[in-house]
């Protein structure tokens, strides 16, 4: 069996004297797809916000078998460490492949000759980005931006890749489309950890997942396991299927 890409150990971190989490273990096997659901103010953005370097923390992290807890944002990113943030953060006066462009920072400071070619591994996955590739990304759907924001991360090449709440506030329909997109990443390589509220699309995509409630980690499985956990369907599948058109 593989050495885990991601490994965390008694991670503690929060806002000044707030602690927002608490003794954290968590871990994922290259390649695969792990998940962490829990209501809001659980501290699921906090957990990836640590784990980037945008928090302070205490506690191990290590990346690839090496530690990362004293390393800044930008050697996380150089690194192969890659966060699409739930506000997303476009550049909304640029084109779609401006924004593309400005993803391959990694691949350029790595004097990558090839970091053009991402941007066609990127429109495949995303083929309205490329239908849309010089209008502004201001102008994009909900969807499409999102799309945006996941190709900018995937542009980096990144070995993780952090995903936060990547289908709040899309269409039931846009969100299939961005859950079949996250799981085509398995074929590409790329370790995916997946923050969502929408537990039931999580559960059914991702390898392994985490129930984060109130700063700790409440339970733990195989995501097909924690699918069918009364806990889980009485608490989160529940509610997803009342909230669903």
């Amino acid at each position: 069996m593989s050495s885990p890409i991601l490994k965390v150990q008694g991670l503690h971190a929060g806002y000044g004297k707030a602690e927002v989490l608490r003794s954290i273990e968590l871990e994922a096997a290259p390649g695969s797809i792990i998940t962490v659901i829990g209501p809001n103010g659980a501290g699921k953005s906090t957990l990836l916000n640590a784990l980037m370097g945008v928090l302070p923390s205490t506690g191990r992290i290590e990346y690839a078998g090496e530690s990362i807890a004293n390393l800044p944002l930008e050697e996380r990113v150089m690194l192969g460490i890659a966060l699409v943030p739930e506000r997303r953060e476009l550049f909304g006066s640029m084109s779609v492949e401006d924004n593309l462009v400005l993803g391959a920072y990694r691949q350029l400071r790595q004097h990558n000759k090839q970091w053009r070619e991402q941007i066609d591994v990127v429109f495949e996955l995303f083929p309205r980005l490329k239908e849309r590739r010089l209008q502004e990304a201001g102008t994009l759907s909900g969807g499409e931006r999102q799309m945006l924001a996941v190709g900018r991360a995937l542009m980096s090449r990144p070995t993780l890749l952090m995903l936060d709440e990547p289908s709040l506030g899309l269409a039931p329909l846009i969100v299939k489309e961005i859950f079949r997109t996250i799981d085509a990443l398995r074929k590409t390589g790329v370790t995916t950890l997946l923050v969502e509220q929408n537990a039931r699309a999580a559960l059914e995509t991702a390898d392994y997942g985490y129930v984060l409630e109130m700063g700790e980690i409440a339970l733990q499985g195989p995501a097909s396991d924690l699918a069918t956990d009364p806990r889980v369907i009485d608490t989160y599948l529940g509610a997803a299927r009342k909230s669903t058109p």
